[in-house]
């Protein structure tokens, strides 16, 4: 079976791992094929850590295939779309975790939250997310061992990476992590990636999510990746019109989303030896916010 990979995940013939997972992708697409009887069309292009190809059932319905790429942030993704059962989420149809395949409702006609005006997006998320809100336990991390992990890696990363951001910021985001994992208030099922480009158009509800990276943390940390996020604007006005009106609709502590803002948003700048500027950006900006 003739496979394209779209160009965005080119950055994994970097990586040994990445090419590990690229060479085995055309035969666990062709064993799904023949798994779920699968038409494919031709891959999503703008994928980025996994294979995503349209696909259509035997019956005609029309599903997506996604094949990951080995990371352990999207690891629960399939048990997360199943604890929401289609509810503000697109529904998993199947799974094959041996080959990390997972068969999911397609969104039509998938307009990402993106291309709406952002006053009418973060309305959608307002809505969205107290269903999102699940209480969950096993498979799941928890936040406070992934922001455990943050804490620790973050001088390594600054270092190797030519501190390419002020130390202040690194002592800041180590600092607030620290005190906030061990005071969380009730625990549910958080996606540390909902932004606006992974909530579609759909057909059985308005909006639906895909791609979550799920924890189990407080609700705070749920808003976490729309404040920051630039599909929305990316200006220090931004970030704060996203903060205030999602803590103040959702009747979330704004100091602490502030804070989990600070912590998760370092320590994602930098990724396979790449420095994601906008990021450190957005927790200057936060950091200035009093």
């Amino acid at each position: 079976m003739e496979l394209e990979i779209p160009r965005r995940l080119d950055w994994m013939r970097r990586v040994p791992a990445g090419r590990d997972w690229l060479a085995v992708l055309p035969d666990r697409l062709a064993a799904c094929v023949d798994r779920w009887s699968l038409r494919l069309g031709p891959a999503y292009p703008e994928s980025l850590v996994s294979l995503a190809v349209p696909a259509d059932l035997p019956d005609g319905t029309p599903a997506v295939l996604k094949l990951q790429y080995p990371d352990w942030d999207s690891e629960h993704e399939a048990a997360a779309l199943a604890r929401w059962d289609g509810h503000g989420a697109v529904r998993l149809l199947a799974h094959e975790p041996a080959w990390r395949a997972l068969l999911i409702e397609r969104c039509v006609p998938g307009e990402p939250l993106s291309h709406r005006p952002p006053e009418e997006a973060l309305g959608v998320v307002v809505d969205l997310l107290p269903r999102l809100w699940q209480p969950a336990d096993v498979p799941f991390t928890s936040l406070a061992e992934e922001a455990a992990g943050w804490v620790e890696r973050l001088p390594d990363n600054w270092e190797r990476a030519g501190r390419p951001y002020e130390r202040r910021l690194l002592d800041a985001a180590r600092d607030l992590l620290t005190g906030l994992a061990p005071s969380q208030g009730e625990q549910v099922l958080v996606n540390q990636d909902l932004h606006a480009g992974n909530v579609l158009r759909a057909g059985r509800e308005p909006w639906l999510v895909i791609d979550p990276k799920p924890l189990v943390g407080e609700r705070e940390f749920s808003v976490v990746p729309m404040v920051r996020g630039a599909e929305l604007g990316h200006s220090s006005g931004a970030v704060r019109r996203r903060l205030d009106r999602l803590t103040g609709e959702l009747g979330l502590d704004r100091k602490r989303v502030r804070g989990w803002a600070v912590g998760q948003t370092l320590a994602w700048s930098i990724g396979e030896g790449q420095i994601f500027p906008q990021q450190v950006e957005v927790v200057r900006w936060l950091l200035g916010d009093d």
